[in-house]
């Protein structure tokens, strides 16, 4: 079985771009294992995160809109396999490795906060050390997943996750596809839904961007991906200035319209006070914290292990904890 990952790993020297991260090339683990005999590092890294419970509460973590109505509405799962998705095309077509490509994709928002956003600027608010969804999302799959051993992902997926939003960008280009492609994805798709919601019309999108990168989310998507792939280089990613600047005004749109509307974030007053009061609850007796976060209380302080356990809940697990806390439960007689 041994020539299984040889012979995968031989195939990608072959017929991967000059720029591409090869398996057989990486910077290894910081807990050194020995390799599988099925798999490359990068497939077990995403077979890793695919398996650990961080990735199975993104089902009941909001991606906009909080507690939706409907079927229909993206969670934070859905949002992330969308991204897995555009950024595996794209990484096709650029001769790219697809296993890291997927990898990070599939472990970029291990680390975000229940009510999405939301719940990102209260623990932010609230912690000393301040919070970020990136940086929380490395600590998950460094420390927190798998009873607290991490779970001693490759060098190049770890670099990835912590560079797929802003700041420095990812070192290989398979780690910069994937913060192209969240950005592709959570635009288009948060239209589809603010449109399914009644906050936004699609007549109120700006022509001029629609004109360049179409009028329905498969068009603009495709437009975005094509551009993209026709205008990179073997060692650098880039659209065309006509769409560069169509989805800078795009996200920009986003962000002045949909990201701030009244009727979509009406509920987030709420979201501030159920986080703030759980927050300011644990963190005055940490006893109430489960036992490998409270072995985190003693060791890294009451704020570390509060948030660490916060930002892991999803919003049903948030809002049954701030009820089991502060709502008078019913008297049942034995």
């Amino acid at each position: 079985m041994e020539n299984i990952r040889v012979r995968t790993e031989e195939v990608e020297q072959m017929i991967l771009s000059p720029g591409a991260a090869r398996s057989c090339e990486s910077r290894g683990r910081v807990q050194p294992e020995e390799p599988c005999p099925l798999r490359t590092c990068y497939q077990r890294d995403r077979d890793r995160i695919v398996h650990c419970k961080s990735f199975r509460r993104l089902k009941q973590k909001t991606q906009v809109f909080l507690s939706p109505e409907g079927d229909h509405y993206r969670t934070r799962l859905t949002h992330t396999l969308e991204v897995n998705q555009i950024a595996r095309t794209l990484a096709r077509a650029l001769r790219l490795n697809e296993d890291l490509t997927e990898a990070i994709a599939l472990g970029h928002d291990l680390g975000h906060t229940p009510f999405g956003h939301a719940g990102e600027r209260a623990l932010n608010r609230l912690s000393p050390n301040g919070f970020h969804h990136y940086q929380q999302s490395l600590r998950v799959v460094d420390k927190l997943e798998k009873e607290f051993q991490g779970l001693n992902l490759t060098w190049e997926v770890r670099n990835g996750i912590i560079c797929h939003t802003k700041g420095k960008w990812a070192a290989t280009l398979e780690g910069r596809v994937v913060r192209y492609a969240d950005r592709i994805a959570y635009m288009n798709h948060d239209i589809e839904d603010a449109v399914t919601a009644g906050v936004l019309r699609v007549e109120e999108l700006p022509r001029d961007v629609i004109q360049v990168l179409g009028d329905t989310k498969s068009q603009r998507i495709t437009t975005l991906i094509s551009d993209l792939v026709e205008n990179s280089t073997e060692r650098e990613l880039s659209f065309s200035p006509l769409v560069g600047e169509a989805y800078e005004a795009l996200h920009d749109f986003m962000y002045s319209t949909v990201y701030v509307n009244k009727t979509a974030k009406k509920e987030e007053a709420k979201v501030e006070d159920v986080i703030s009061r759980l927050y300011e609850r644990l963190v005055s007796d940490p006893n109430l914290l489960p036992a490998g976060f409270l072995q985190i209380a003693y060791q890294q302080g009451a704020d570390r292990a509060v948030t660490d356990y916060i930002s892991g809940m999803s919003d049903e697990f948030a809002v049954r904890c701030f009820e089991e806390f502060f709502v008078p439960q019913k008297w049942h007689v034995l």
